[in-house]
């Protein structure tokens, strides 16, 4: 999986929450259809739940506040940070 498909994978969780219940159901089996490999699923299962949570609400609220054209940029943004940090993390198996 590309960068770029692991950071689109993990925006869904951050901002579906259905996905993001199905993902806390089965990270395994979500991560997997997703199409990551075994060792992102690990690095996955590993995840803190209640940061996820926490960073999920952090998102809607800055989702719900801010201008629509903002929105975007923002997010994207602070994703693409959080998967970098991710896939790094995964790759060096820190």
């Amino acid at each position: 999986m590309s960068a770029r498909e692991f950071e689109a994978f993990l925006a869904r969780i951050y901002l579906d929450a259905s996905a993001r219940a199905a993902f806390k159901a089965n990270p395994q089996g979500e991560a997997l259809r997703a199409g990551l490999s075994k060792e992102e699923c690990a690095a996955l299962r590993e995840m803190d739940w209640v940061s996820l949570e926490m960073a999920a609400r952090s998102f809607a609220n800055k989702r719900r506040s801010k201008p629509l054209r903002s929105r975007p940029r923002t997010f994207i943004s602070r994703a693409r940070q959080v998967a970098t940090v991710l896939w790094h993390r995964i790759r060096s198996g820190g």
